[in-house]
């Protein structure tokens, strides 16, 4: 019975620290898995042992730094690029890590794994990548690891490569896993190498001892043993009976093994060194830091995250990836911000990369929380570095994502607050999808942002706003806004702007608003109107019934020295017009005393060409002598009929 508690106390253990990074008093008896004898025990014990615990203090930010470590990219993303970078030959360690650094590639112990199963059938990739970790970065290679390149040796028939590294694994205390094996067993069966067939089998098959004292052997002993009973006096009589050197590797292999039983993995972990068979590294810690960070192991992990920086260990850039990534899926931002508020502190700190990721995550959480969101600046621009475009890029793109633009007036402030500014054009972009999105509110409040922070808003930022608001259809926005820039701005720059509001206008069939609000702007403002726009004007209201205000548009094209736009008018005039419209177009083109001839003629043609002989009489009798009278006109009206045209044209007075 008092054994018994002395375990379970050893699972509730927590050292004091100077500065343990969060303060979780409360730890549910019902989550471990005990000796039944056990819950006997009070909740005095409980009581007693957390009155020693310290509260939480905030720990200060000293010192940092920005070592490229990218979060998002999948495994799959990254062993395509080792793929690629390993696949080519004769290159250099220089070369292959500028590859590697120019693709953000991580190297970290599962990655190595992964890209080994990879290389399966393609035995050069592999050695290349090998070799290069061994030289670059040999704590990755474990003997899960070189059992793994062993196999893709034996099962590809490097015979002479293999027995090599089987020696170079004896002398690190290695042994061939069954796995391992049976691959090259098979190869070498099938290549009728008895010799190597037999060596293998005396290796491995006549006392076993390389499959008993092998780390993955040990490794699976050691967890079934674990699994299968409650822990207590007879677990460990039967741990110490397995005469096992406990090591580094032996160790984080059993609990990661037993990341899904996190308790048992803890009461392991304290008991190993309690009982003097192994005190703990950094490697360990680490590996027992990968285990508790999950959602129902939060409280335990913090403790023991305090515990590892306090006896002198970092953590490793491998533990806060996969610890970031559980609490990003778990939705756990709280955590995750804490522990890159943490890493930064350390040695192995995390990238700008990182910065931007947890900024993304917060801002598509269920509640934008502002407070998480400048905690995660402030930690990023206290070490020195400076927020970009790049990072605000980012998180606008989140925010649109899960429909919560109308926020980035918050985000601004918060971003602003730490020293960062956005450029003209990223105030553009925020204008655009503010109106766009129908956020008439957060647009005033963003342009009254950009006012007060001492940036005057620029005609872009102006006009990106209008063809927002004309993006959604909503023409008294568009308007207010166009009104406003003006006033503001000035009309010089308000061609754009003013050729969107046009053709929203008359895409609601306002043409005749539109040309109202292009005559204001050119009689009052001076403001000098695109040729496009008065294009488009003038077509719109010819087909919306604005034949009178499609000819004062003629007017004001001239008084901005633009040439007429004569071919929708004649268009229109030859299957609608009368005689009267007709001779008022040729009056508003008269350039001097006199219209072109050849614009009557163009409008002649027309008639004829839809069919509208009568009207180009009509028209030809009211036109003036010298129209009546020419040549290429009688021409004309002869060759569509000759005899009755001849007979119909009005004589000259």
């Amino acid at each position: 019975m008092r054994n018994q508690q002395r375990w379970l106390l050893l699972l509730l253990r927590h050292h004091s620290l100077s500065q343990p990074h969060i303060s979780r008093h409360v730890i549910n008896q019902s989550q471990f898995q005990v000796n039944p004898s056990l819950r006997s025990i009070t909740s005095s014990t409980f009581q007693s042992r957390a009155s020693h615990m310290i509260p939480y203090q905030p720990f200060t930010i000293r010192k940092f730094s920005t070592c490229e470590l990218p979060v998002e990219h999948k495994d799959s993303d990254q062993i395509s690029l080792l793929t690629h970078i390993f696949s080519k030959q004769n290159r250099t360690n220089d070369e292959i890590n500028l590859d590697l650094k120019s693709n953000n590639v991580t190297i970290t112990y599962d990655l190595v794994i992964k890209a080994l199963r990879s290389f399966n059938t393609a035995p050069d990739e592999a050695r290349r990548f090998f070799n290069w970790v061994s030289e670059n970065d040999s704590e990755r290679l474990s003997s899960k690891v070189y059992n793994y390149m062993l196999g893709i040796l034996g099962s590809n028939g490097f015979v002479e490569e293999f027995w090599g590294m089987v020696e170079i694994m004896k002398s690190k205390g290695y042994g061939v896993s069954r796995v391992t094996f049976n691959r090259a067993i098979e190869r070498f069966e099938k290549d009728n190498l008895s010799g190597d067939v037999k060596k293998l089998k005396e290796l491995y098959g006549c006392s076993e001892l390389a499959d008993v004292n092998s780390s993955d052997e040990v490794c699976s002993r050691v967890c079934k043993l674990i699994r299968g009973n409650v822990w207590g006096d007879d677990v460990e009589k039967e741990l110490r009976e397995l005469n096992v050197e406990f090591f580094s590797e032996l160790i984080s292999m059993v609990l990661e093994k037993l990341e899904c039983e996190a308790n048992k993995g803890l009461i392991f972990f304290r008991w190993i060194e309690e009982s003097g068979l192994f005190k703990h590294d950094e490697r360990t810690f680490n590996a027992m830091v990968r285990v508790l960070g999950r959602e129902e192991s939060s409280e335990k992990f913090w403790k023991l995250v305090d515990e590892m920086r306090t006896a002198g260990f970092e953590m490793e850039r491998e533990t806060y990836i996969r610890v970031l990534d559980n609490f990003v899926k778990r939705k756990m931002i709280k955590d995750a911000v804490d522990l890159y508020e943490f890493a930064m502190v350390g040695i192995n700190k995390p990238s700008s990369q990182d910065c931007t990721f947890l900024l993304k995550k917060i801002v598509v959480s269920k509640e934008l929380d502002l407070y998480l969101f400048s905690k995660v600046l402030r930690v990023f621009t206290e070490s020195g570095n400076s927020l970009t475009g790049a990072n605000l890029d980012a998180i606008l793109k989140s925010l649109t994502s899960v429909d919560r633009f109308g926020e980035c007036n918050k985000i601004l402030k918060a971003m602003e607050d730490a020293g960062f500014t956005p450029s003209h054009i990223q105030h553009s972009k925020i204008a655009f999808n503010l109106g766009s999105g129908g956020k008439d509110k957060e647009s005033n409040e963003f342009m009254n942002y950009i006012e007060s922070s001492g940036t005057t808003p620029k005609s872009k930022t102006w006009t990106s706003l209008i063809e927002g608001y004309c993006e959604a259809g909503d023409l008294a926005k568009a308007s207010d806004a166009f009104e406003m820039m003006v006033e503001k701005e000035g009309p010089s720059h308000a061609g754009y702007a003013l050729e969107l509001l046009v053709s929203l206008h008359c895409r609601k069939r306002r043409a005749i608003h539109a040309f109202k609000l292009v005559k204001k702007m050119v009689n009052e403002k001076e403001l000098c109107v695109w040729h496009t726009t008065y294009k488009l004007l003038v077509g719109k209201l010819l087909a919306q019934r604005g034949f009178e205000e499609a000819l004062d548009v003629l007017h004001l094209m001239r008084s901005q020295d633009y040439p007429p736009f004569l071919d929708p008018f004649i268009k229109y005039l030859s299957k609608t017009g009368s005689a009267d419209d007709a001779l008022a177009f040729t009056a508003a083109v008269t350039v001097k005393k006199f219209p072109s001839t050849s614009v009557f003629l163009n409008l002649f043609e027309a008639y004829f060409k839809a069919g509208r002989r009568s009207e180009a009489q009509d028209f030809l009798a009211i036109c003036p002598r010298y129209i009546r009278n020419h040549a290429d006109v009688l021409n004309l009206f002869c060759s569509m009929k000759p005899q009755k045209a001849t007979a119909t044209i009005p004589a000259v007075a």
